[in-house]
């Protein structure tokens, strides 16, 4: 696929791998109402192409996102309550659309991510970070909160960091972000892309349907099912959920040619 550059936004795919780069070198790549749309049916189109199985999303330039547009946040300033809600639904369903994509997607991060920026990290099922990158949840410090960001920045760093650093709005360095679990690699600047290019390797190892159950069955049993414990019998439905789901993955074609190429030594269909 040769790349295609729109509104701020340019696309590539090269070996199952969809690269998608926000290219607004500029403006630190701030997203604004327009960038929102267009990363929103770029990950939605991706999510639905049998072709792609990892998604990278990057930065061009300095920063991997300094979050929100100044020029956009003027235009929300002025706007009705509901403009801002409906604006601001536009932006959740981003964060829903990579979270919830059937392919992994990992976050290349240098520089800096910052407000929305940082909630796009916390979004991605995998973050490698440049070493001096900075990263933070900065909205109270505009007397804004990290609303729509919080379903992701609370998984990933749970409600202790994410009541530290959503009070404080201040910013962190790659370490501290690796130690909170909103990054799980750090590497020197010049070794990010290789990092970045090993950990989509290891993705496309991987069956390409179970990529994506494996992401349905964390939200389902993290981040759903596991609070049914307080009920009664919520451990008991923990059980069955998950037994039933290896259950099915056992029966799957693809399973099916991952076990058997597990017990012939040989390499399942899938794997590059």
């Amino acid at each position: 696929m040769e790349p295609t550059t729109d509104r701020g936004v340019r696309v590539s795919c090269e070996g199952g791998v969809a690269r998608v780069v926000l290219c607004r070198p500029e403006r630190r790549n701030a997203f604004d109402d327009d960038v929102i749309a267009r990363l929103t049916e770029v990950v939605t189109h991706l999510s639905g192409d049998r072709d792609v199985r990892v998604i990278v999303l990057e930065g061009e330039g300095k920063a991997f996102s300094a979050g929100a547009d100044l020029d956009w946040m003027r235009r929300m300033v002025t706007a009705s309550r509901e403009d801002n809600v409906a604006d601001a639904l536009r932006l959740a369903n981003l964060y829903e659309a990579l979270h919830c994509a059937p392919k992994a997607v990992i976050a290349k991060v240098h520089g800096a991510a910052l407000g929305g920026g940082a909630g796009l990290v916390a979004a991605a099922d995998v973050a490698v970070a440049a070493e001096g990158t900075v990263l933070g949840f900065t909205e109270a410090r505009l007397g804004i909160l990290p609303a729509v960001i919080s379903p992701y920045a609370g998984m990933k760093i749970g409600a202790g960091h994410a009541r530290r650093w959503f009070v404080t709005g201040a910013r962190m360095d790659a370490a501290e972000a690796q130690r909170i679990g909103l990054v799980h690699e750090v590497v020197p600047a010049d070794e990010l892309e290789a990092a970045t290019k090993r950990l989509a390797f290891d993705v496309l190892q991987c069956g390409p349907q179970a990529v994506g159950h494996c992401k349905e069955l964390v939200e389902d049993v993290v981040g759903g099912l596991a609070m049914a414990g307080a009920l009664e019998d919520g451990f008991e439905n923990v059980k069955t959920y998950t037994a039933t789901r290896i259950a099915e993955a056992r029966v799957s074609a693809e399973g099916q040619e991952g076990l058997k190429a597990f017990l012939e030594k040989r390499r399942p269909r899938w794997a590059q």
